[in-house]
């Protein structure tokens, strides 16, 4: 037998090479075609505060530092460097569309809101009809609730009932110390 194989085995082993190669080019051009209908799945990616254009109405100059905490919530950014400077910022990054991103810079002098600026808000009814992406023409439900609405659930709470058993004692006015005395 010979060392080197017949020339037969040699050109099946050339043409097994060129159709690989012919093939991965295929595929490529197949992948490109495929992976523009199939995507994988990008989670939403939701990050910082949102403020509503009703959040940034109620805030005025002349308001206490935890009065603008109470209506914004926390500022996402406080810096050390600039204590009289709150920074909101959101953003939002969704599959098929562009990423949103909101600011608000809220600034004070001796603890009080001085002055704040930053990009239009939405409003909070334009913002969750942005979030239903699934229905294109879904009616947004009524974010705050109507005088009837809350008659309606106060009617259906039952009324407390009278205790039966009498009041208990107002607690202890001075307690035991917890450690024994010092003899």
């Amino acid at each position: 037998m010979s060392a080197f194989p017949p020339r037969a085995s040699r050109l099946a082993l050339a043409l097994a090479a060129c159709a690989a190669a012919a093939g991965c080019g295929s595929f490529d051009n197949a992948s490109k075609s495929i992976a523009g209908i199939v995507t994988p799945y990008r989670v939403e990616v939701v990050q910082g505060n949102f403020v509503s254009k009703e959040q940034v109405d109620a805030i005025k100059p002349g308001m206490s530092r935890q009065q603008v905490r109470d209506i914004l919530g926390t500022p996402l950014v406080t810096s050390v460097f600039h204590a009289d400077r709150w920074d909101y910022v959101f953003t939002l990054k969704r599959q098929g569309v562009a990423p949103q991103e909101r600011k608000l810079a809220l600034f004070f002098k001796a603890g009080v809101l001085e002055r704040f600026e930053g990009d239009e808000m939405p409003s909070e009814a334009d913002f969750v009809a942005t979030l239903d992406n699934k229905r294109k023409n879904a009616k947004v439900p009524p974010l705050e609730a109507s005088e009837e609405r809350l008659k309606q659930f106060s009617a259906a709470r039952p009324a407390a009932a009278a205790p039966a058993t009498p009041a208990e004692p107002p607690p202890a006015a001075s307690y035991p110390p917890l450690e024994p005395p010092a003899r």
